[in-house]
């Protein structure tokens, strides 16, 4: 397969690793009545796979050190498969929860850092490597876009079980292909600092679940949290008992390399100036792209009524533009820096969000949507073909494995808050909006407006007009006021997503100020670390 053989293996590695979650969040409805459980038992379970990997990744990275990557790499896909496999032979929620959330995602924390590093140190030449990555870049967009519509298809033709037996064969795939992958030798191999992973894996875990969690528990004012202390969410302290955890391990981190024994992470890294912002870029492309991914379907499928595989199917020009433009990254790597690279990327990304808000309105504007999610695309593409190899050309090649876990654990992080925070600004501005409208409509009688403003405000959700009406004709309402409260709703709806979209674009432009400490330069071969 020439010098190109790897990147065939590990492509196929990263495209497994990210349809995983997309295919098992359409398919929730058929799990719940597959398992006779329910939505929030399901979403648990989807919740503890990115916990696992979130807690694990840095971890994940350090292991690959003392391995080799090519041998973790290996291990992680032998792991993912036996997950696989019992996910798709799964006969409870306790057998799916230790399938997919723990022996998959384990798998991926061994994984995704070594393939990071693999790519790295198979392709030395930096047109080459550029390239590689923009490739692999390309890969995790198309597999977040393609994911729906593989697991909408599925589910709906045959059954979900289907989709991980199919994981399992890639897996093996994988595996048998693993000679044509080499691996870079370590010159010392560290031993694992056992302290330092359990207090990396609580901190990072208590902010996800609180990430993951805030839009039930609430974020402040308690909702369904399952305790209040001092009668408040338990949300904002999950947060900050997080970094206090972190800070300790930090803390425990220094203590480590001043009596001369191996940290789990180098902290003199992230003095690192390119590695630094990379990071920081990296977790803001990662709000963004999450942020969006749940602000889109929520217009194609609870405004417009799509099911999983249409909505799949219309957000598909993202997925072919990022991977177009991802694998343009060794041509314009010729002609700029990887600032500004990154840079036009994340303006492109400003660009395609205010694109996007003058696009959503109650019918579909077909080619208007699709233009704007080509330039969405474009943006991510941008982004993705630059930072991967900023990352790994920032650090000496015995710590690309620590740099690996620290990218995939800000991809983690960026993923749960994208989620959690543009979803909680969605529902926030739902409600407002609502309220404002049917407040301001004469026609809604002042004891019903009062009735609907308690009853969202203790429980807001983004649900179809449909329901919102039936709620409204079941209660009693007569059918004009109903009529008015429902059209309220609807445009509530639109304002809604609106503000979502614009809230990613003004993270867009804040991250532009991340990139100031990428490399200004074009990357050579061999670059030299930056260090503050």
């Amino acid at each position: 397969m020439g010098k190109w053989g790897p990147l065939i293996v590990l492509s196929l590695a990263q495209f497994l690793m990210v349809i995983d979650q997309a295919v098992m969040n359409v398919s929730i409805s058929q799990l719940v009545d597959d398992f006779d459980t329910t939505v929030t038992t399901i979403q648990g379970v989807i919740t503890f796979y990115a916990l696992t990997m979130a807690m694990l990744m840095i971890t994940g990275g350090k292991i690959g050190d003392i391995l080799g990557r090519r041998r973790a790499f290996a291990i992680g896909h032998i792991i993912y498969a036996s997950g696989s496999a019992l996910t798709a032979a799964s006969w409870s929620v306790g057998s799916l929860l230790v399938g997919w959330s723990i022996l998959e995602g384990v798998g991926a924390a061994l994984v995704l850092p070594a393939l990071v590093a693999l790519v790295a140190s198979n392709y030395t030449d930096t047109k080459d490597r550029v390239a590689a990555f923009g490739v692999i870049g390309g890969v995790a967009g198309a597999g977040i876009a393609v994911g729906p519509i593989i697991g909408g298809y599925f589910t709906a033709e045959l059954s979900w079980r289907w989709v991980f037996v199919g994981e399992v064969i890639i897996a093996i795939v994988i595996v048998s292909m693993i000679g044509l992958i080499s691996d870079a030798p370590v010159a010392k191999k560290p031993k694992l600092d056992i302290l330092g992973a359990i207090l990396t894996a609580l901190g990072l875990g208590m902010i996800v679940v609180a990430a993951l969690q805030s839009s039930d528990w609430g974020w402040i004012r308690p909702k369904n949290s399952p305790v209040t202390p001092f009668g408040f969410s338990i949300t904002p302290f999950l947060l900050v008992g997080g970094l206090i955890v972190l800070w300790a391990f930090a803390r425990w981190q220094e203590h480590r390399e001043r009596s001369g024994n191996d940290p789990l992470v180098k902290l003199e890294l992230l003095e690192i100036l390119p590695l630094r912002s990379g990071l920081g870029s990296f977790l803001a492309q990662s709000v963004i792209l999450l942020g969006i991914f749940f602000t889109l379907p929520l217009y194609f499928q609870i405004v417009l009524g799509f099911d999983a595989l249409e909505t799949g199917i219309r957000m598909l020009p993202i997925s072919i533009a990022m991977l177009i433009t991802s694998m343009s990254g060794p041509a314009l790597a010729k002609r700029f820096p990887p600032r500004r690279i990154v840079q036009a990327g994340f303006v492109t990304l400003v660009l395609a969000a205010f694109l996007l808000l003058g696009r959503i309105n109650p019918e579909l504007d077909d080619v208007g949507v699709s233009v704007a999610l080509v330039v969405l695309g474009i943006g991510m593409g941008l982004i993705a073909s630059q930072l991967g190899n900023v990352i790994q050309s920032s650090v000496e090649v015995a710590d690309r494995g620590e740099a690996g876990g620290l990218q995939y654990t800000a991809q983690q992080l960026g993923s749960a808050l994208g989620t959690a925070l543009i979803g909680a600004i969605v529902i926030g501005a739902l409600v407002v909006a609502f309220v404002d409208n049917i407040e301001s409509n004469e026609a809604v009688p002042a004891e019903i407006t009062d009735a609907v403003e308690i009853s969202v405000n203790e429980q807001a959700s983004f649900v179809a007009s449909e329901l919102v009406e039936t709620g409204l004709r079941d209660a009693g309402v007569d059918a004009a006021t109903t009529d008015e409260i429902v059209a309220g709703y609807e445009q509530a709806q639109l304002d809604a997503l609106k503000v979502g979209l614009l809230v990613a674009a003004m993270i867009a432009l804040g991250a532009l100020f991340m990139t100031r400490n990428l490399p200004a330069e074009r990357l050579r071969d061999e670059p030299a670390p930056t260090t503050t």
